[in-house]
């Protein structure tokens, strides 16, 4: 009988996956600041036509800057702990799903544990 389960992915950290990591980081900070400042930019426009409640108004865009913001302030802290990890640590990923054979007389705790991939620079290295 073939089951489903829930494999861990884990990526090592190397030279080039902090690099990578610390691109994507900087990149997505980037991102959110640009949308920050187009929705200060869209707050201001719109409040200038004078069409819309401004109170509620107002509430809602800050509203969606201070979600940017606190993306932000995650990403910064991300930052901060990506450059205390040293080299070889064990990143978890994501987890996929995997079917696995269980047939009559096998060993359910060998079977039913957990198991983990392990990434190197993209190439797996390592299936626990």
């Amino acid at each position: 009988m073939n089951i489903l389960q829930t494999v861990t992915v884990n990526h090592v950290l190397t030279e080039t996956s902090k690099n990578r990591l610390l691109d994507k980081y900087n990149q997505s900070k980037r991102q959110l600041l640009k949308e920050c400042d187009q929705l200060r930019f869209e707050m201001r426009k719109v409040e200038k036509t004078k069409k819309f409640q401004p109170g509620s108004l107002k509430a809602h865009y800050e509203k969606e800057i201070n979600k940017r913001q606190e993306k932000v302030k995650m990403l910064d802290f991300q930052l901060e702990q990506l450059e205390i990890l040293p080299l070889g640590s064990e990143l978890k990923d994501r987890e996929v799903q995997a079917i696995i054979n269980v047939e009559v007389g096998q060993n359910w705790d060998e079977a039913a544990l957990s198991k983990t991939i392990v990434v190197t620079d993209g190439i797996i290295t390592e299936i626990r």
